[in-house]
């Protein structure tokens, strides 16, 4: 989204193209899939704390549901595009597919920055974005939860409009939820576990020590924090993350050689990611430009930020010892850069396998929603890595028996699942 000219939705439909050839997908099928099913365009007015009225422009796309209810994060940023939420809608069909998960995709997004709106500012925000979708959104068809800059008190006050309206409880319908109020135990963790998970089955394949190896990370946020935890749990040394600094408007690299630690790095971290700098220098972490997380003389990359990060521009940059690349992102590499890396042998995790944590867990969410039965947190983890593990397996394997780079394995497969159900249910 930093790149006017990066169109991210025709990337994700170049990528569908090419696995429709390969799939020799008919007309009508790749058509329908090539499309968003249901798109929403509106308004939401809020009055600002100022006294003036400002206008928030709020979207919602359902890219496909044959599968199942579409499930798809909401985001706040000044920068959402249309075409961003499309191509997320998107992508998010082919995650909960590739996890074999019973949902389809979908996507939202509102225009704002939340570094500049006050809390209830955003509350209205929130319970417009709702009042606009609330004959189109619920357990039953379209389960919204947390994205870029939203979360769980995002979330609640969503889920309060929605119940006002409809005068009855219907925790199933957002998820994301703070726990004790229809949260599920380990959601925080999901996206970043997920992540490692799929990790370290691709070390298992490689031959690769988790030991022997360092990372580094962009971004700073949420799924970051815990890849970086659950890494340094299984042996890995990080050594790098980026973040992004809102008071200097620009991104930088925190870099330590020992390894980067979370304890001491918490206490000055924001919510939204962000470290005290000063008081990081007093700790011995090295203050670098925002670029140089994808300069590290590392084994493992881990873009955990935004889209288009691994450009035609900062491919060329990644390190010769890099090994595996796992996109924590949605669509962090672009097709040039995606080409680049694939002719150099780096192992690709790509990223709607790699950060299926964070849906898997959300229908973990919502089933517990439903039966109104909430399972120990480390059940929801031991279902997590069985789910996310057995995904990365099944596209492991066709990508070697098909000799298939991962990422076109993972589409073959998730967009076959996709199909299946159009045509099973005799829509193609």
């Amino acid at each position: 989204m930093n790149n006017e000219a990066y169109n991210p939705f025709e990337t994700a439909r170049t990528q569908f193209d090419n696995v429709a050839e390969m799939l020799d997908l008919d007309n009508g099928t790749k058509e329908l899939l090539r499309n968003t099913m249901k798109e929403y365009h509106f308004n939401i007015p809020v009055h600002m704390d100022n006294g003036e009225v400002k206008i928030f422009r709020g979207f919602r796309v359902c890219h496909n549901n044959a599968r199942g209810p579409a499930k798809g994060g909401i985001r706040f940023h000044p920068q959402e595009t249309i075409d961003t939420v499309r191509a997320l809608s998107m992508w998010m069909t082919w995650k909960c597919a590739v996890v074999d998960i019973p949902l389809g995709g979908s996507k939202g997004g509102v225009i704002c920055d939340p570094h500049q709106l006050s809390s209830r500012e955003q509350e209205q925000i929130c319970r417009g974005w709702i009042r606009q979708l609330s004959r189109d959104i619920g357990p039953l068809q379209d389960i919204p939860a947390p994205d870029v800059m939203t979360n769980a008190q995002h979330m609640i006050w969503m889920l309060d409009e929605y119940e006002t309206i409809h005068n009855a409880k219907y925790p199933g319908t957002i998820t994301g939820k703070p726990v004790g109020l229809g949260g599920s135990l380990g959601r925080t963790e999901a996206t970043g576990y997920g992540v490692m998970y799929t990790v370290r089955e691709a070390m298992k394949e490689l031959n690769i020590r988790v030991e022997d190896t360092k990372a580094s990370f962009q971004g700073f946020g949420n799924v970051s924090q815990y890849a970086i935890r659950l890494y340094q749990q299984m042996g890995g040394k990080a050594i790098a993350a980026s973040y992004w600094d809102q008071e200097d408007q620009k991104s930088y690299t925190f870099k330590k050689d020992s390894g980067i630690n979370m304890d001491e790095l918490e206490p000055i971290t924001d919510k939204f990611g962000a470290i005290d700098k000063n008081k990081a220098k007093e700790m011995g972490y090295e203050i670098l430009d925002g670029s140089a997380w994808i300069e590290q003389d590392v084994d493992l990359l881990v873009p955990a930020a935004l889209e288009n990060q691994i450009n035609a521009e900062t491919v060329n940059k990644i390190g010769k010892n890099v090994k595996i690349i796992c996109e924590a992102a949605n669509g962090p590499t672009t097709l040039e850069a995606d080409k680049i890396i694939r002719e150099r042998g780096i192992f690709l995790i790509p990223d709607f396998l790699a950060n299926a944590g964070g849906v898997t867990c959300s229908y973990f969410e919502q089933v517990q929603c439903n039966m109104n039965y909430y399972w120990e947190k480390d059940e929801v983890l031991g279902r997590l890595d069985t789910k996310m593990t057995a995904g990365f397996i099944a596209v492991s394997e066709l990508a070697k028996k098909k000799n298939l780079y991962m990422r076109d394995a993972a589409y073959m497969i998730a967009i076959d699942r996709v199909a299946q159900a159009c045509k099973i249910r005799g829509w193609v």
